[in-house]
């Protein structure tokens, strides 16, 4: 009876080097890219409820862009950090779904 034998492929995290197998899922997976904190996604779905500012105006730190509610729950959108709105990508009353581009910043 013949054996299918594992291959093992090595792949390293810090100063640490690993041996595993690796399976066919894993090997297709799309890599992790860190996330652009200029762009503002919605984390949930759901609807647009009101929208504070427009392209081109200023926003500080905290200010709340928009509201989205999702499941009857007002989720508050805000500014991560000073800056400048460059486009808004929704309307109010629109439906939008997970990870949809709201707000960009710059």
């Amino acid at each position: 009876m013949a054996t299918k034998r594992n291959k093992y492929e090595s792949f390293q995290v810090g100063d640490t080097v690993y041996r595993t197998t690796i399976n066919k899922m894993q090997k297709n997976r799309k890599p992790y890219t860190v996330p652009d904190a200029r762009n503002l996604h919605a984390f949930i779905p759901g609807t647009i409820l009101d929208i504070a500012f427009k392209d081109g105006e200023q926003v500080k730190e905290g200010d709340i862009i928009m509201y989205l509610e999702a499941m009857k729950m007002k989720n508050i959108i805000k500014a991560p950090f000073d800056g400048e709105i460059k486009k808004i990508y929704v309307k109010e009353g629109e439906t939008v779904s997970k990870n949809h581009l709201l707000v960009e910043l710059k």
